[in-house]
């Protein structure tokens, strides 16, 4: 099969799948070029409410694609940082589910999503410094926001590679889960936020990555939206929440 991204969506869960086992899911150009279009798909469908990315076997990413990247640097890096940064503004909850190598552009696609969980045996490496390249200065803004600038400027000065255990230390990863696990508690873990307020969800995701213009916005979402009123109803009468709101855009809303 040729590299490629496939996705899927079940339960209002979409799935992406890095697909590239020959060279361990390396990203090739025209993978980072057909990222962003994909999840504006994903982020306009009404079915979705979370999104979780991952790779296909025992590798997430082993970075970029060397060999399809021979043109020019700047072009290369520009279609990794579109890549990323579409990624990162996706309007939904995001998890990156990694095994084995996440490493280069794979951990800055693990970066961009909201939460990572990783099995006990992945590895983690930041490495433009073994090929000499000028790291993005929102990939390194957003390493930083995650990890702090120390551990930030040892994995970016050395390229040294780090464990899911010092990855979770450092705040690079959120979860590792018990040996075989991982699929599980991936499931279970989106199978909450799928159930929980896109309102609340997509608000906080907004305020936390730092816009300070869009208070008023919010605001008034949250008077049109009737997630409030279900959120109290359900409680009181010991149900569970059948929360409507989706982000604009996506066509008429869905329960919960």
């Amino acid at each position: 099969m040729e590299p490629q991204l496939l996705h899927s969506v079940g339960d209002g869960i979409a799935t992406v799948v890095i697909h590239y086992p020959a060279k361990r899911n390396a990203m090739t150009a025209g993978m980072w070029r057909a990222l962003p279009p994909l999840l504006d798909g994903l982020a306009a469908d009404p079915a979705v409410r979370a999104l979780v990315l991952t790779g296909e076997g025992d590798t997430f990413c082993a970075g970029a694609d060397i060999s399809t990247l021979r043109g020019s640097s700047d072009e290369a890096q520009g279609l990794a940082v579109r890549a990323e940064d579409a990624l990162a503004a996706f309007p939904k909850p995001t998890l990156a589910a990694v095994r084995g190598y996440c490493v280069g552009g794979g951990s800055q696609l693990a970066a961009a999503c909201d939460l990572r969980f990783a099995e006990a045996g992945a590895l983690f490496g930041v490495t433009p410094a073994n090929l000499g390249i000028v790291y993005p200065a929102s990939a390194t803004r957003r390493l930083v926001s995650l990890v702090g600038p120390a551990t930030a400027k040892y994995l970016l000065f050395s390229g040294e590679l780090i464990d899911a255990e010092r990855a979770l230390r450092t705040g690079l990863v959120d979860e590792v889960p018990a040996e075989g696990e991982l699929d599980k508690r991936v499931a279970e873990f989106t199978r909450v936020l799928a159930a929980r307020s896109l309102l609340t969800q997509a608000s906080a995701k907004e305020f936390a990555n730092g816009r300070t213009d869009r208070d008023a916005h919010w605001a008034e979402q949250a008077r049109g939206s009737g997630d409030t009123a279900e959120g109290v109803a359900a409680f009181l009468e010991r149900r569970r929440s059948r929360f409507t709101w989706t982000t604009p855009g996506s066509g008429p809303a869905i329960g919960g």
